[in-house]
């Protein structure tokens, strides 16, 4: 195969060779593009519980009513370093990214918020807090969303089209009250590496799939996995679902949050990544809302059955 693709190390490819797109690969994806890859920057910070919420000193236990104040700083770090830092690296990658937003987060930092989407980023929502929406009402659950929804339109100027749930625990009736207020796409769900559309209140609704594997809340949480084994991570995935999308449309995702993604190491590994898959032919980043409106005018989107 002329001009072999060589892993972030340099070495070549070690799973399976690459294969040319077939005849038909521009029914896959617009604009000659073979693999789509989709950021997310979760805006989180700012937004969490007083008490209780998930961090890298969750196991140690306070008395009921103490304000744990070192994990106070951990997510602090998020809107005073970490996204800034993001921003900056899509820019000079000149990329764009989708940032789902807590509602709280964005009325405790309106211009970071605002920032984000000034810099042409997606702002899509993410709840108005961390309340869990799963034990909601349908009434509870829609008025919880549109909260969310209201506050990032008016403090970014942008409707969300898209959502995400606290740890994707969306309910019975989430996709109902999403198709209802007007949004185009979710992410709560881990089941392809591609888009599909369900129907929805006897619509279509798109599912732009999320990841575990490549998620740094899952993998790094400040404890257990460095920005190497993230590194290898993104390589791994990359290169099998490069080979796959010659012949099937393939997407892959990757999830940062503030507090973690931000960090000097892992933007070093982002900035690695970047660089790298921007050389391989075919290779685009877009928004999840890009990936959704596409998704509902091509024939060829997977229907989920």
């Amino acid at each position: 195969m002329a001009g072999a693709l060589t892993m972030l190390s340099g070495s070549p490819l070690s799973y399976l060779d690459l294969v040319a797109p077939s005849s038909d690969s521009a029914s896959f994806w617009p604009d000659n593009t073979r693999l789509v890859i989709s950021l997310s920057m979760q805006f989180e910070a700012g937004g969490e519980p007083d008490f209780g919420a998930d961090s890298p000193f969750s196991g140690n236990s306070l008395p009921a009513g103490v304000p744990d104040l070192p994990a106070r700083t951990w997510f602090a770090y998020g809107y005073k370093e970490g996204i800034p830092r993001m921003l900056d690296l899509w820019d000079k990658h000149q990329i764009k990214v989708t940032s789902h937003m807590v509602g709280q987060a964005v009325l405790n930092h309106p211009a970071l918020a605002k920032e984000i989407v000034d810099r042409g980023h997606e702002g899509a929502a993410h709840g108005m807090s961390w309340t869990p929406q799963v034990t909601m009402s349908a009434s509870e659950e829609k008025a919880f969303v549109a909260a969310g929804m209201d506050v990032i339109k008016e403090v970014t100027g942008q409707t969300p089209v898209g959502y995400n749930c606290n740890w994707l625990r969306r309910s019975v009736n989430t996709l109902n009250v999403l198709q209802e207020l007007g949004f185009l796409y979710h992410i709560d769900d881990v089941s392809s590496d591609e888009p599909f559309i369900s129907t929805v209140n006897e619509k279509d609704f798109v599912t732009v799939p999320y990841t575990l594997r490549c998620n740094d809340i899952l993998l790094m949480e400040g404890r257990h996995f460095s920005s190497r084994h993230f590194a290898d991570q993104l390589k791994d995935e990359f290169t099998w679902l490069y080979a796959e999308s010659a012949t099937k449309r393939r997407m892959m995702s990757v999830s940062l949050h503030d507090r973690i993604g931000g960090t000097p190491a892992m933007t070093q590994v982002m900035h690695e990544f970047i660089s790298f898959v921007k050389k391989q032919k075919g290779v685009r980043f877009k928004r999840k809302d890009e990936i959704a409106r596409f998704a509902l005018q091509d024939k060829h989107t997977l229907r989920n059955q």
